[in-house]
């Protein structure tokens, strides 16, 4: 009777602890199996181990109690380390944190041998701290406890590597796999995508036989970020014709196609994006919605993007950003500034990337004034100290004005080095105002700076040939030959013809870079 009343009482409370809901009635249930006298030692260490573990995976979970019950276990098991472990590493946000690899470490010191549940955590946590030292050490324990072959570690593994730069290792890990699943090529791809192996990336996209949105996602993201967004948007048309029904777009694909248009020009693709989010039922939000905003200033459709900012009904810094930013880089200086005025009356606060485009907008419209302000306020106002793209926005205003002696004075001030963005927002004024002296001068520093750079040397070039100094003018042309310094990369220009992306290069013909994105 008494053996019933026992298994009966367990199964109770461990049915409750199944279904609690807060911490509260978890302490009530703890505080019951610790004063009851029913129980069996081993029912009660089962118990406490229901507790952790409902203390490191719920969400109305304590990490802090469950670190207070763990060290009072005398005789802990891989289930209650591997709770443990697993909220350490998923949980704590201070990447310097060794809490994981403490609990490991001591985990072995206890005898207690790891599974293919302990090492995919311990792996995470060597990813977040982004630790090419110890992963590698973790990586031998993975050999040696005999889980090298398992496809959830390996897929950690690659994870990891990839994260520490370490691409070929991450790919000595998959092309050792004898099992693949498609967590392991999508982790393998966005590696490679992480590390700017592009085209290894490519090569791994086409062998897969079987893909979903993550794949398609991060191939199109990163192409994108990767500066070839004309195969993205070549991609996001496979994607569209492959006939798979289980994929299609979702927010993150949008985003990554706007910006893929945004970066090419177009417009006309950019529109059909627009209009099948109108169609398929897809929430525009936040994001999407100033994707969009993004796309319509850099294509030129201003009053486009304006448009779908004035649609947004709760607007953040980035979405007023993006509005400020289309109007700067299309040379519309003072509605940017009074766009800027609006956010402070609606009360967002404005970024250090907010402060670039404002200033990038005044230069590219000759204010002055206002460009002097807002180098002020940024400061004394919102306390964010000017980082040098800022003061090469502030050199490009003074520069285009021919404010020659202020300029110079405000690099001189610079708190921190200036840069070749710097030099170079100068050179463009010296140029502009044919100040051959000052521009001859920082034409030079330029090419000490970058002896490699052909566009300071063609920039001198420039300037000697409008002074008419063409001895100066064959001198450096001369240099260049010497050094073997010329412009590897053709210039070239997109345009966008009914919905066709066309470029045009001082090498050849028009080339025509993308068919029209059907719609379906």
């Amino acid at each position: 009777m008494m053996e019933l009343q026992r298994l009966k009482l367990k199964n109770t409370l461990a049915c409750l602890l199944e279904n609690c809901r807060s911490m509260r009635e978890l302490k009530q249930i703890h505080a019951h199996i610790t004063t009851s006298s029913q129980f069996f030692i081993t029912d009660r260490w089962f118990l406490i181990s229901r507790i952790i573990f409902f203390c490191t995976v719920s969400q109305s979970g304590s990490l802090s109690y469950a670190d207070a019950v763990f060290r009072l276990v005398p005789r802990k098991t891989l289930f209650i380390y591997n709770s443990m472990i697993r909220a350490h590493a998923s949980r704590i946000h201070d990447p310097n944190s060794s809490q994981p690899l403490i609990l490991y470490k001591q985990m072995l010191f206890d005898g207690i041998t790891p599974d293919c549940i302990t090492f995919p955590f311990v792996l995470k946590h060597c990813v977040s701290r982004v630790d090419g030292l110890v992963g590698p050490s973790v990586h031998a324990h993975v050999v040696k406890f005999g889980f090298h072959s398992d496809v959830f570690v390996q897929n950690s593994l690659i994870t990891l590597y990839s994260q520490c730069g370490s691409v070929n290792n991450a790919r000595k890990v998959f092309d050792e796999m004898s099992n693949r699943d498609v967590v392991s090529w999508n982790s393998i791809v966005i590696g490679c995508l992480r590390n700017s192996e592009l085209d290894m990336a490519l090569e791994l996209f086409r062998r897969m036989k079987k893909r979903n949105i993550v794949t398609w996602n991060s191939i199109i993201t990163g192409f994108v970020q990767g500066g070839r967004p004309k195969e993205a948007l070549e991609f996001f048309y496979e994607m569209q014709v492959s006939g798979d029904d289980m994929v299609s777009p979702d927010k993150m694909t949008i985003a990554s196609v706007l910006s893929a248009c945004a970066s090419l020009g177009a417009v006309d693709q950019g529109r059909w994006v627009h209009d099948y989010l109108n169609t398929s039922g897809m929430k525009c939000d936040m994001v999407i919605a100033t994707a969009l905003v993004d796309m319509y200033g850099k294509c030129g459709s201003v009053s486009k993007a304006l448009d779908v900012f004035r649609s947004m009904k709760n607007k953040d810094v980035l979405a007023w950003t993006a509005m400020l930013s289309a109007f700067a880089i299309n040379g519309n200086g003072r509605e940017a500034f009074e766009l800027f005025l609006d956010m402070e009356t609606a009360g967002v606060r404005p970024n250090a990337v907010t402060f670039t485009a404002l200033l990038s907008g005044c230069a590219h419209s000759g204010l002055i004034e206002i460009g002097r302000w807002c180098f002020r306020v940024m400061r004394h106002a919102y306390h964010i100290e000017p980082q040098v793209q800022h003061y090469a926005c502030m050199v490009d205003i003074l520069g285009r004005a021919g404010l020659f002696d202020e300029a110079e004075r405000l690099i001189r001030n610079m708190p921190m080095e200036p840069d070749v963005f710097v030099w170079g927002a100068l050179l463009a004024g010296c140029q502009m105002h044919w100040n051959f002296q000052l521009g001859e001068k920082v034409a030079r520093y330029l090419i000490a700076l970058e002896p490699l750079n052909h566009a300071f040397y063609v920039n001198l070039c420039d300037i000697y040939a409008k002074a008419r100094r063409f001895d100066h003018v064959k001198e450096i042309r001369a240099l260049m030959k010497k050094k073997e310094i010329e412009k590897t990369v053709p210039g070239c220009s997109t345009v966008e013809v009914n919905g066709v992306v066309c470029e045009f290069s001082v090498r050849g013909s028009p080339q025509v870079l993308m068919t029209e994105i059907i719609k379906v």
